[in-house]
């Protein structure tokens, strides 16, 4: 039983990783200036921040307006890390 289960393991991880490994090879490279972040969005972002959001501050108007669900998930996982840590450094004490 512990040999099939090693078994699926292998193949489920090799799996994940064919799948990661090719959706970093269709990726475009590292500061491309014709990837489509920098050809479509930065544009849109830039050309219509401050009428679709009445945010005046770019950097503001991306990161909690267009990107705020994105940041909402970000600080759920900082916090939950903290958490993590925290209760880690507190049962040492005891």
């Amino acid at each position: 039983m512990t040999r099939f289960r090693h078994l699926v393991t292998l193949i489920v991880l090799l799996g994940i990783g064919f799948i990661l490994t090719m959706a970093v090879i269709d990726m475009p490279v590292f500061g491309d200036p014709e990837a489509p972040a920098h050809r479509h969005i930065a544009p849109r972002y830039i050309a219509r921040a401050y009428e679709e959001t009445g945010v005046p501050n770019m950097v503001t108007a991306i990161i909690l307006d267009y990107r705020g669900y994105d940041t909402l998930g970000e600080l759920t996982v900082i916090f939950a890390g903290g958490a993590a840590v925290l209760s880690l450094l507190v049962g040492r004490k005891h």
